[in-house]
């Protein structure tokens, strides 16, 4: 399987998530994005179509905090930053998109890390 046949697949799984998956001014949507070798996670509030809340493990606040650790735990180092600046902002509960990414791994470390810093998934 060629890299871009991989992405195509997965933007075609994210799309199969997102027509069930949708962000309520009362549930905003949690969106992960991973790379090789980062990940990203935004609070996105679909009805205005504005970002509430964004962290990724290439900020300098959390990059400090991740030398010499693995991706699963610099991924819960960001879940829990960005449920953390999430809270600051009022959201108290949120519906999760992996993405189109299985939820395993670093994906699954980001949810149960905003699970522990208070968020509703």
């Amino acid at each position: 399987m060629s890299k871009t046949t991989a992405v195509l697949a997965r933007k075609r799984r994210h799309q199969r998530v997102r027509r069930n998956v949708r962000g309520t001014p009362e549930r905003l949507r949690l969106n992960v994005f991973r790379s090789a070798n980062h990940i990203y996670a935004q609070v996105i509030d679909d009805v205005a179509g504005h970002t509430i809340a964004a962290a990724s493990d290439i900020e300098a606040d959390i990059a400090g905090q991740a030398d010499g650790k693995t991706k699963v735990e610099r991924a819960a180092l960001v879940g829990k930053t960005v449920a953390e600046r999430a809270k600051a902002k009022g959201v108290e509960a949120v519906v999760f998109d992996r993405g189109g990414y299985r939820f395993h791994g670093r994906v699954r470390a980001l949810a149960d890390a905003a699970r522990e810093a208070g968020l509703g998934l």
